[in-house]
């Protein structure tokens, strides 16, 4: 109920006139039946604007930290994803990722849609980054076909740092449905595994264009970190 709510009377409308959304093949996402709708990652804006734009409901895995936030904002923020039915997906370590394709599974299982970011975590830089292995698992045990996604713009709307987006026109575009089913019974195998989540990242690239990094973006950010603080460092010692 309060995500036909939001979508439609309180927040779908006014993203809507924000972005003025061009959408290219929707007509890729069926309209009934299990799939995964697997895109780029660039802005925090990304979560409502794609369920702004589908004809279906789809519940996102989202990152647990949106769920435990200090304060009177991080309690609203957990309550909206709760109430908008976004699964919480606690991101350390390899147990958390097992739990996160249970979490997924049981939507798919469910018939519905189920939206993934195989990144893992949003883009720093506005570069595509290498894709983790979780949305292959789900496509083959679940058995589901994947359709690829590219967001445009929502990087330059919304960059790291920037509370709230600017309003400014975005893209939003879907790919044909990949079929893994000749994959199948071959979830545990990571050769494969692999495979499949490069041929997901690769039919995103050419939706959205961007620069593409083969390395997981989580490690390469914490890498411009420890470089920024050992810069700062540095420059605490040369001011002595």
């Amino acid at each position: 109920m309060f995500y036909q709510l939001l979508k439609y009377v309180l927040l779908g409308p006014l993203l809507r006139l924000m972005f003025r959304p061009r959408v290219a093949g929707l007509e890729h996402v069926p309209e009934e039946g299990a799939a995964i709708v697997a895109g780029n990652h660039l802005s925090f804006a990304d979560h409502f604007l794609m369920p702004a734009i589908l004809h279906r409901r789809i519940t996102f895995l989202a990152k647990a930290e949106y769920f435990t936030g200090p304060g009177v904002r991080g309690r609203l923020t957990a309550a909206f994803f709760r109430s908008a039915g976004q699964i919480p997906v606690d991101r350390s370590g390899r147990e958390a990722g097992q739990a996160a394709i249970r979490e997924g599974l049981g939507v798919l299982g469910k018939g519905e849609l189920l939206g993934i970011y195989p990144e893992g975590t949003r883009s720093h830089d506005g570069r595509l980054y290498k894709g983790k292995v979780g949305v292959a698992a789900m496509a083959l045990r679940a058995g589901v076909p994947v359709i690829p996604c590219a967001m445009i713009g929502t990087f330059e709307a919304q960059p790291p740092g920037q509370k709230f987006p600017s309003p400014r026109r975005i893209r939003i575009r879907f790919g044909e449905p990949l079929d893994f089913s000749r994959h199948a019974g071959l979830a545990d195998e990571k050769a494969v595994l692999r495979a499949v989540t490069d041929e997901i990242m690769t039919a995103v690239l050419a939706l959205s264009g961007q620069e593409y990094v083969d390395r997981y973006a989580s490690e390469v950010k914490a890498e411009e970190d420890q470089r920024r603080k050992e810069s700062r460092r540095a420059g605490v010692r040369r001011g002595n």
